[in-house]
């Protein structure tokens, strides 16, 4: 008896071990790269600027909103791509740091926190939403998912 509880015991861990990988999102860094994959699979592409370690409202976004199982699912059908701004420069490479600087000079001039843009699969930019409520309402966010995949 106690061999089929630890049998039935490792199998459900497993599992569940599983499927919290494979509901791991693939974030890229590059946009170039992340816009390559996105003209191969006709996907549009959704890039997240954030200041991870300083901005409140980024980081109440990322849980409330990118941590859902709906925009999981809905990530699907996404090329996603995060362009993080920390005040710790020590979180990122240099070079990654100056690559996310000319990102943000192009796509988010403003410097504006949390500020989502989505790109067709021709890089063109069709969409933009920025901020984020103090109520920590995601409905803005997810409309504007609706609106643009």
């Amino acid at each position: 008896m106690k061999r089929v509880i630890l049998i039935a015991f490792i199998f459900i861990t497993t599992m569940a071990t599983a499927q919290m990988k494979s509901s791991k999102l693939n974030w890229h860094t590059n946009l170039e790269e992340a816009q390559t994959l996105s003209k191969e699979l006709n996907k549009p592409t959704l890039i997240y600027f954030t200041g991870s370690d300083w901005c409140a409202p980024c980081k109440k976004l990322k849980e409330d909103f990118f941590e859902s199982p709906e925009f999981r699912h809905k990530a699907e059908s996404l090329v996603l791509v995060v362009i993080d701004y920390p005040r710790k420069v020590d979180l990122l490479s240099q070079e990654q740091l100056d690559y996310n600087k000319t990102i943000i000079s192009k796509y988010n001039k403003q410097q504006t926190f949390p500020k989502i843009v989505m790109l067709n699969p021709k890089g063109n930019e069709v969409g933009s939403i920025s901020g984020y409520s103090p109520s920590r309402d995601t409905s803005k966010h997810f409309t504007f998912l609706e609106e643009h995949i």
